[in-house]
């Protein structure tokens, strides 16, 4: 059969990224708890195209995903990106993993447990030029407005928020302890699941520890900054303004 990919085309045009988006794919990810965590992936896998050939071909992503399916995960990553270049004689490969990640959480007063969801993405890029890898952790929690606290004479506005870090780094690390680190950084942490005095615990330790989104991303950044295994950070906290009719924002990067 002919392969109408491999055929020559003359409008001398490099194509940096082609490929295949939005697979749905299940994969295994390593859990600080229970070992290993089964999720349910979105990935985006790319390599680049030279202005001599006609097309890639789709389906060795694929062949690619059901050979690492099982061991998808930051020791590998490299391994996966140099077979995607092996494979398709491609000279960059790019990867984009986005997954709901599960943590257990235990309420602080009842005890209750619940599963809490965070949304993670592993991106990697291996080329000529570097071999990057970027691990992305969404961790919502709660805000109370210092300014409101201070000018009203009973109660205070608060919000939830979501906190987006994107880390590099030196060697494996786990995604709860990013978790915790940025929760830790807020007015409060959030729970899936809370009875009566626990709600009364939460909304009462976020009154007493009011932060504005700036004081949330510097927090979280002078923590990762102790920590020598990452070598850059972003951080970026955006609260759904309870009173507002829009969001407040800010972001902060290690140059």
């Amino acid at each position: 059969m002919v392969d109408v990919q491999n055929l020559k085309d003359h409008r001398n045009i490099d194509i940096q990224k082609v490929g295949v988006k939005g697979i749905k794919y299940p994969i295994i990810v390593l859990d600080k708890a229970n070992g290993t965590q089964h999720v349910n992936a979105t990935i985006n896998m790319y390599v680049n195209l030279p202005h001599r050939f006609k097309g890639t071909h789709m389906s060795r992503f694929v062949e690619i995903l059901n050979e690492y399916r099982g061991q998808i995960n930051i020791k590998t990553f490299q391994k996966i990106l140099c077979k995607m270049k092996e494979k398709l004689n491609a000279e960059s490969a790019h990867i984009e993993i986005r997954f709901p990640y599960f943590v257990e959480k235990t309420a602080p007063v009842s005890n209750a447990k619940s599963l809490m969801e965070y949304q993670c993405s592993l991106c990697g890029e291996n080329n000529s030029e570097k071999n990057d890898f970027l691990v992305g952790i969404t961790v919502p929690v709660t805000t109370v407005c210092p300014c409101s606290k201070e000018i009203s004479d009973m109660g205070a506005h608060n919000q939830r928020s979501v906190v987006r870090v994107h880390l590099r780094f030196k060697k494996f690390f786990w995604i709860e302890d990013v978790i915790r680190l940025v929760e830790g950084s807020a007015s409060s942490e959030i729970f899936s699941l809370l009875k009566r005095a626990d709600e009364k615990h939460v909304t009462e330790m976020a009154y007493q520890n009011p932060m504005f989104v700036e004081d949330v991303v510097r927090t979280v950044a002078e923590k990762i900054n102790k920590n020598h295994n990452f070598t850059w950070y972003s951080v970026e906290a955006e609260n759904m303004e309870s009173i507002h009719n829009h969001n407040a924002y800010a972001y902060v990067e290690k140059m």
